[in-house]
């Protein structure tokens, strides 16, 4: 029971973690802000132009990094359905054994 909870907790994390970023890739396309976020950051090398480092391009940020974290929420999403389900089942198995 207890491993549950850490496992709903953890995955309740993520999926706040994942919200944030999908609330600020949208913003960015929006407005532009979070432009230098860590979450953008590439992995290997900044792109830089005269000295300053670049944002991310927008199409980037609309047509991969949004949807690609959007699928990671709905996967979490279902995950942490399907534990609530298996204690559900649990409890319901509990409480038909005390009758």
């Amino acid at each position: 029971m207890r491993e549950m909870k850490s496992k709903e907790k953890t995955i309740l994390d993520r999926i706040k973690c994942l919200e944030d970023a999908i609330f600020k890739g949208r913003e960015y396309l929006e407005t532009g802000a979070h432009a230098h976020w860590h979450g953008f950051k590439p992995i290997f090398a900044e792109k830089v132009k005269d000295g300053k480092i670049l944002p991310p391009h927008k199409d980037w940020v609309k047509n991969v990094f949004v949807p690609s974290h959007e699928k990671a929420l709905m996967e979490n999403q279902k995950i942490l359905e399907k534990l609530t389900q298996q204690k559900r089942k649990v409890a319901n198995k509990g409480k038909e054994r005390i009758r």
